[in-house]
């Protein structure tokens, strides 16, 4: 990616904000959050965040409930999909399911089948907007607060946890991200996220062809290629020192700051091997989710990586839903070699990897051969050994079926474990050592069912 299209796809500079405009914000006391050093330093976490845009539908990770489905769907699953087939607990084999199991053996994936929004429910509240921005903001309520990512980032600076010197503790690979917005407090601009694509490409980085402009015809004339190469570091340094003595303190100012430091990770990146036995498949969301963890092996101090679901498409099928398995199969494709790499780095301690979205899906196919919103959905949590449990499949479901017409939805089955989506919120709070996440998230708590060590 060129920096011209980088800069119109991302509207950000690296190192720069990534929020969407937002208004009043309500004020976070980060005086009001406490923090335990222990707990942060003992768990060591590191968070690949998979955000599935569109609200994927539940039924790849729980077709438990399909002969009830089938029986009372608008349209026929079976006539339509190429195989609707359950696992033995209860995955769609055609739609990732077989490599479900194999992560649920492993004791590598931990499945919670129960993240249900009573509250949206209770609201009527099934958009798109607003849920993304709840759920990445840990809060159910449509008031503009910071995003869960700002919060750890100027928890863990208040704290001491991380300084200036931290080498890139945040990063995204998804553009803008309500995951870092930051409305309503000033973040310090080390704790911004990074910018980077799946090449490593810097945006910021000169290029050799452009470095001769620089130089004048009566100059170039002559000159070799390696008479001028043996002269860049000095050229470049000499463009350093020029843009801090003529730029204002900002964003351009800093990008200077970030420039040398950007190029020399990078390339340490670049040149770091994927380990013997580990090959990816060949799709821009694998070698995104690559990337990620090369980078998080290689540098401890790059604690959350905001990554999306670039290279799969969208998930809001209300229509037309026949690639979805497909989808869930190169999702989880990729998913089961980042664990093994993960595994091969000695990291599976250390990196977690999240994987959920807005909400699900009514789970009638309707006449368009899709699903429209839902509020229960899928959490899938691979890794992080030092302070996850594996507890395997949580949550059960029953279906409902609506007054309306064509409305039949999944919902936790009474007696069963389930969680608001702002818990997931308070569960990252938790591994990264606050204790008290609920002054952050409205009161919900962390997920239990044994979950956190």
């Amino acid at each position: 990616m060129n920096r011209r299209n980088f800069l119109k796809t991302t509207s950000l500079v690296t190192a720069g904000f990534l929020f969407p405009a937002l208004s009043a914000a309500a004020p976070i006391d980060f005086g009001q959050v406490g923090f335990d050093a222990g707990i942060y330093n003992s768990n060591n976490a590191q968070t690949i965040m998979v955000f599935l845009y569109g609200g994927p539908s539940e039924l790849g990770g729980n077709l438990t409930n399909i002969a009830q489905i089938k029986a009372n769907s608008q349209s026929s699953y079976d006539n339509y999909f190429r195989g609707v087939t359950a696992t033995a607990n209860g995955f769609w084999q055609e739609a990732g399911g077989t490599i479900m199991e194999e992560l649920l053996a492993s004791g590598d994936m931990n499945i919670f089948r129960t993240c249900y929004s009573k509250i949206r429910d209770d609201e009527g509240n099934r958009s798109h907007g607003n849920c993304v921005s709840q759920n990445q903001r840990g809060v159910l309520n449509d008031e503009d607060t910071a995003g869960i990512f700002s919060i750890i980032a100027n928890t863990l600076y208040q704290n001491g946890a991380i300084n200036a010197n931290t080498k890139l503790p945040f990063l995204t690979m998804e553009g803008e991200s309500t995951f870092f917005g930051a409305p309503d407090f000033t973040m310090q601009s080390f704790l911004k996220p990074t910018a980077l694509n799946s090449d490593l490409s810097n945006p910021y980085a000169r290029h050799d062809e452009n470095q001769w402009f620089y130089y004048t015809d009566e100059e170039r004339e002559g000159k070799s290629w390696k008479e001028y190469t043996s002269q860049r570091a000095l050229l470049d340094r000499a463009m350093d020192i020029l843009g801090q003595r003529t730029n204002r303190v900002g964003k351009i100012k800093e990008n200077f700051d970030k420039r040398v430091e950007l190029d020399i990770f990078i390339n340490t990146m670049k040149n770091s091997p994927t380990p013997e036995g580990i090959t990816y498949p060949d799709n821009q969301f694998a070698e995104n989710l690559e990337t990620a963890i090369k980078i998080m092996s290689n540098n401890p101090d790059t604690k959350i990586i905001s990554l999306g679901n670039g290279g799969l498409g969208g998930w809001d099928d209300h229509n037309e839903a026949r690639d979805y398995p497909m989808r869930m199969e190169e999702l989880f494709s990729a998913i089961r070699i980042a664990v093994n790499h993960i595994k091969a780095e000695g990291k599976d301690g250390d990196i977690n990897i999240m994987v959920w979205g807005e909400f699900g899906r009514n789970v009638n196919l309707n006449n368009a051969l899709g699903w429209d919103h839902g509020n229960l959905q899928n959490l899938y949590v691979f890794g992080g050994k030092n302070y996850f449990n594996h507890v395997g499949v949580v949550g059960e479901t029953v279906i409902d079926i609506s007054d309306s017409i064509n409305r039949m939805y999944l919902k936790p089955k009474s007696g069963t474990y389930w969680f608001e989506p702002a818990s997931v919120a308070a569960t990252l709070y938790k591994i990264y050592g606050i204790t008290n996440p609920e002054y952050l998230t409205g009161g919900h708590s962390a997920i239990s069912a044994g979950l956190l060590s």
